[in-house]
């Protein structure tokens, strides 16, 4: 089973420059967590300090009651066994063959033979779909492959920790659909903790099992899928939904003028380039390939969800409670009746089971305008189209009888 991380206060500058600032959280044991923000808000020098490849300024990175960040080098060391880490670029060592970078942890960390190392390395390149490229260098190979094959060098020592720095860039779409089950079909088999970085606003909402976010050097949130998928927050808003209109701009803050005439435009008819749909909202997760056991960590995640559900926000609420079974829905109801006393929220979908609340937002509504102004819906009495008049019947053409063939004169 994975181990529990605990990052309590962690700051880390470059220079004068600071990066972030006091950040705090806990990845649970067992579960896949994802890390949003947008470019430069040092979402990888997150993970390497959780590795000890940097030393930040001040706070503690906790693992098995070790301090990374004070701990001696050789404590350092036996903790590092304990992860897997594919990095934003691969990292394969461009000299060795793709056979020879997979099988690198096992030769340095194992006594194994090279048969047994041989067995492993095909079986993890066969799980990420590189077999026939082993014998290959990386630079033989496109920067897909290359992410493919950093991704089975940090299996190969079954980690409890895994760590993916953007793993699905330079992947197409269905190399990521494909990569996305497999890290959820590995959680399920070995339980490991898995801290996954990506722009990717399909794997967030479909994988993790909790949602964090970077911004303005701080972390914005973090916890449970289902919070953040129906948070409120301006950034997080505008983020999962891809638009340009919101606090993120291209040099990831914008001052008040430039949201301001962005505002503007948007309310003159100018798309601010995200769809009419509304992103947020609680979807379902992925889960495991039939045939593999149940994942733990969702059972995990959703009674933390049931224990702070009446804290959270009214809509939010009623977004987590639609997006139950009836038979969770039930429990729910049970366990706060006798725990809290406090009513279920009143909401017209919040009271009804999975089954029926799927239809009741099955049905088509016209979404808001731009400007904020909801659009009118106006209902109209069907019309009757006016029947067609009577066609006169004609009959039937008839065939011309052949002439018969005469020779000419003169032939």
């Amino acid at each position: 089973m994975g181990v529990e991380v605990a990052v309590e206060g962690l700051s880390k500058s470059f220079g004068n420059q600071a990066i972030w600032r006091d950040v705090t959280l806990t990845l649970p044991s067992g579960e896949v967590s994802v890390l949003l923000g947008p470019s430069g808000t040092g979402k990888s020098v997150f993970l390497k300090c959780l590795i000890g490849l940097l030393k930040p300024e001040k706070g503690r990175v906790v693992i098995n009651g070790v301090d990374l960040c004070s701990c001696p080098e050789r404590d350092l060391y036996e903790i590092r066994k304990l992860f897997g880490v594919l990095f934003q670029d691969g990292a394969l060592f461009g000299s060795m063959s793709i056979f020879d970078n997979v099988a690198f942890p096992l030769r340095e960390h194992t006594k194994k033979s090279e048969k047994e190392i041989r067995d492993i390395v095909m079986s993890k390149m066969d799980m990420v779909g590189m077999l026939g490229a082993e014998m290959k260098l990386p630079g033989e190979i496109s920067g897909g492959m290359r992410k493919r094959a950093g991704l089975a060098r940090a299996l190969v020592l079954d980690p409890q920790i895994i760590l993916c720095d953007e793993p699905d860039s330079g992947l197409d779409p269905v190399r990521t659909a494909y990569l996305s089950q497999l890290l959820i079909d590995l959680n399920a088999q070995i339980d490991a903790t898995i801290l996954i970085v990506t722009h990717n606003i399909n794997v967030a909402r479909t994988v993790p099992d909790n949602l964090g976010m970077l911004f303005r050097k701080e972390l914005v949130m973090f916890g449970p899928r289902e919070v953040l998928l129906t948070s409120e927050e301006p950034v997080v808003e505008q983020f999962l939904n891809g638009r340009r209109l919101g606090p993120i701009g291209m040099s990831e803050e914008k001052d008040q003028a430039q949201m301001a005439q962005e505002r503007a435009h948007v309310e003159a008819g100018h798309s601010d380039g995200a769809l009419d749909e509304d992103l947020r909202g609680v979807v379902p997760q992925l889960e495991p390939t039939p045939g593999l056991p149940p994942r733990d960590a969702a059972r995990r995640r959703r009674q933390r969800v049931m224990q702070i559900l009446h804290t959270l926000p009214e809509s939010a609420q009623h977004g987590i409670l639609a997006s139950l079974s009836r038979d969770d829905y039930e429990r729910y109801q049970e366990w706060r009746r006798r725990t809290t006393g406090m009513p279920m929220p009143s909401s017209p979908t919040a009271t009804l089971p999975r089954e029926q609340t799927q239809v009741s937002q099955q049905l088509p509504t016209r979404p808001a305008s731009r400007a904020g102004q909801p659009t009118q819906q106006v209902q109209r009495p069907p019309q009757q189209r006016p029947a067609a008049p009577p066609q006169p019947q004609q009959a039937p053409p008839t065939r011309p009888r052949p002439r018969p063939w005469r020779r000419e004169e003169g032939q």
